[in-house]
């Protein structure tokens, strides 16, 4: 169930063919999750998985969804931001095609324009990649 997909790109600086989450399912407290159904011809994916490059790219998404979703429900300009620093970004197992993956970021802490965001992503319920990220926003 998706509270937001029918423009995903009005939470998201990305742009097709980059966008990599289909929508939002929750923004609570410190706590993002978003969906992505991988498709085929997603261009991360490689050998039937998805790879690293479009696990880390997921995870920096559902970051950026939360801060636009934010914006919107303030009726503010939604700000870019950019990833500082990736930090234990481990895979445990490339999610196939065709799947439909959770991705859940959590607010760690908060210093001016620093946001440290811990996050997994699952396959029905399984661990299947994550990392802590330094995002920037500007203001």
């Amino acid at each position: 169930m998706f509270i937001h997909t029918d423009n995903i790109t009005a939470y998201i600086p990305q742009r097709t063919p980059i966008v990599m989450i289909s929508g939002i399912l929750e923004v609570k407290d410190n706590i993002t999750r978003t969906g992505l159904q991988i498709a085929a011809d997603n261009l991360f994916v490689e050998d039937g998985v998805l790879k690293s490059p479009g696990l880390l790219e997921n995870m920096a998404q559902t970051a950026a969804a939360r801060v636009g979703y934010v914006a919107q429900q303030e009726n503010t300009p939604v700000p870019i931001g950019f990833i500082g620093a990736v930090k234990d970004f481990e895979v445990f197992e490339f999610p196939p095609a065709g799947s439909f993956i959770e991705t859940t970021t959590e607010i760690q802490s908060q210093v001016f324009n620093a946001t440290m965001v811990a996050a997994r992503v699952t396959l029905n319920g399984k661990v299947m990649a994550q990392c802590e990220l330094k995002i920037f926003i500007n203001p």
